[in-house]
């Protein structure tokens, strides 16, 4: 009974405990003392600070999956920030959030892309060379037009891309109504789709895949197609809320051109044990 007590009162909270006191990675002689009593070494203090670090976890929504993961401070490869699930896309219903996979080279840059625009934006353009899209944001979580978010104006670099919203083309009707490309009607037919798809033979589903897909682009537009010194990319990133800074940044063509140079990597002979 009496460990019971102890272990509730000084080691449950020091180790299990989420609020903000106890989200540091540190540990100090109180903690030290609950848990070993006196006289602790180096050593015991940062097995004490795994503990901590371990009971640490986060979360990153692909769409199609979840990666929990643990929290390490500092570490490289943790992921680091949390992207906001949309509810409101067409194609992820299917492809996921996170749906290029082919293009090893560029897979890593255009998936980031998706977390702040739509399929459609690349991958429908308009038929008719003097039609034009209108784009405009939306909302992850409700699907609705939103006026251009206020994270575009932050200096935080970590945060790019990260606005609860999503870049998507659309027209006015005659009435001046915007409506984007796949809207909330399409997303129900979508589900409907995968409702009952496995009660369709394959040329029903191919029927179906069709139609779902009947306004998408063989070629997808590419990359210097929004990234580009000229005056009038693909994008309009101004009307979009993007400020001036951030204008150059986006116009930039040293990724394009790293993309059109090296389409092949190489891996020293070291990293294979290969010794030459």
């Amino acid at each position: 009974m009496g460990f019971t007590v102890w272990y509730g009162v000084f080691i449950y909270p020091i180790i299990f405990e989420n609020d903000e006191s106890h989200l540091s990675d540190e540990v100090n002689d109180s903690d030290v003392e609950a848990y070993y009593g006196k006289g602790t070494t180096e050593e015991e203090k940062e097995f004490l600070r795994s503990l901590k670090q371990q009971q640490h976890t986060d979360t990153t929504d692909l769409g199609y999956m979840v990666i929990e993961e643990q929290y390490v401070k500092g570490h490289f490869h943790h992921v680091g920030m949390k992207v906001e699930t949309d509810n409101n896309s067409v194609c992820i219903k299917c492809h996921g959030a996170v749906p290029h996979d082919r293009a090893k080279t560029i897979r890593a840059f255009l998936n980031m892309h998706a977390f702040y625009m739509a399929c459609e934006t690349c991958h429908i353009r308009p038929e008719n060379k003097n039609e034009q899209w209108t784009f405009r944001w939306y909302d992850k979580s409700t699907g609705d037009v939103i006026e251009n978010p206020p994270g575009l104006n932050t200096t935080n670099e970590s945060m790019y891309g990260n606005y609860s919203a999503k870049i998507s083309p659309g027209q006015s009707d005659s009435m001046g109504v915007f409506r984007f490309l796949n809207g909330k009607k399409e997303i129900k037919f979508v589900e409907r789709y995968l409702n009952e798809e496995k009660r369709l033979n394959d040329t029903q589903k191919s029927k179906m895949k069709n139609i779902i897909h009947r306004k998408v682009n063989e070629q997808p537009l590419l990359c210097d197609g929004c990234h580009t010194a000229d005056k009038d990319p693909y994008l309009p990133f101004a009307k979009l809320g993007y400020p001036n800074r951030r204008l150059y940044e986006l116009t930039s063509t040293e990724v394009v051109g790293m993309i059109k140079k090296y389409q092949q990597f190489y891996i020293p002979n070291i990293l294979h044990g290969v010794v030459e």
